[in-house]
């Protein structure tokens, strides 16, 4: 057998593997459609979140790039979202911009922007790299020191010592982490975004009822005080 045949023979084995991986998507694509089709068609107020985890809200259509058994369907928050423009209330986003790049987030905030009504208000809950990085400095503070020791004793099993360099490098490196924020790079990105009205709110509080204690990311850490510590809230407002 010549060399031309075998990769013939290999590349066709490639293009079934395809195939099989697209009809299998098929029946996820459609199961989709219909929950996504049937949120919208009943109800009035219409909030998505991005990122559920394993905290879907009620009420809510929850999505996830890896939904899980509680209703929350596949969104990949890097591609175009499935749905038409100005369809959504509010949009809610917990730890998870973070989890992809610069440009991806951009993109994200972007697509946010175009199926959020006129009016509507997004929320993105995500680690604040000024608090990490504050934690190096000699003036920590109390709250910095015990965040030190929990993010050691939780989630660095390896780590003997209470240093905030393993802590900070942690927070680079974990979790799929592929880029961090500050106060200043969100409010560039949701700007650059379109969004208006940007400020930074208090986790837990908003001025928009919709958007008040929706923060689950303490009860999955196990911890609410480390949990409001680290993390930074930013809400913005599609323009009229």
């Amino acid at each position: 057998m010549n060399l031309r045949h075998v990769l013939k023979q290999s590349d066709a084995m490639v293009g079934l593997v395809h195939d099989s991986r697209k009809m299998l998507r098929i029946p996820a694509l459609v199961r989709r459609r219909r929950i996504i089709d049937n949120y919208l068609a009943t109800h009035g107020i219409r909030r998505l979140q991005i990122g559920a985890g394993r905290t879907s809200l009620d009420g809510w259509l929850s999505t996830d790039i890896s939904p899980g058994p509680d209703g929350s369907v596949f969104l990949d928050a890097s591609k175009a979202f499935p749905f038409d423009d100005a369809v959504f209330d509010t949009v809610y986003s917990e730890h998870m911009i973070e989890h992809i790049s610069w440009d991806d987030g951009l993109f994200m905030l972007s697509e946010i922007r175009r199926v959020l009504k006129p009016g509507g208000v997004v929320r993105i809950a995500t680690p604040d790299l000024a608090v990490l990085l504050s934690l190096y400095g000699r003036d920590q503070s109390a709250l910095g020191e015990k965040y030190v020791r929990w993010i050691t004793d939780e989630f660095l099993p390896q780590v003997d010592v209470y240093d905030a360099s393993f802590v900070i490098n942690n927070a680079f490196r974990n979790w799929g982490h592929q880029f961090l924020y500050d106060g200043n790079l969100m409010e560039m990105a949701m700007s650059r975004a379109g969004f208006a009205d940007i400020r930074r709110c208090s986790p837990g509080e908003s001025s928009h009822a919709d958007l008040r204690a929706v923060e689950s990311h303490g009860k999955h850490v196990a911890d609410e005080e480390m949990a409001a510590f680290e993390t930074m809230v930013y809400e913005g407002a599609r323009p009229r």
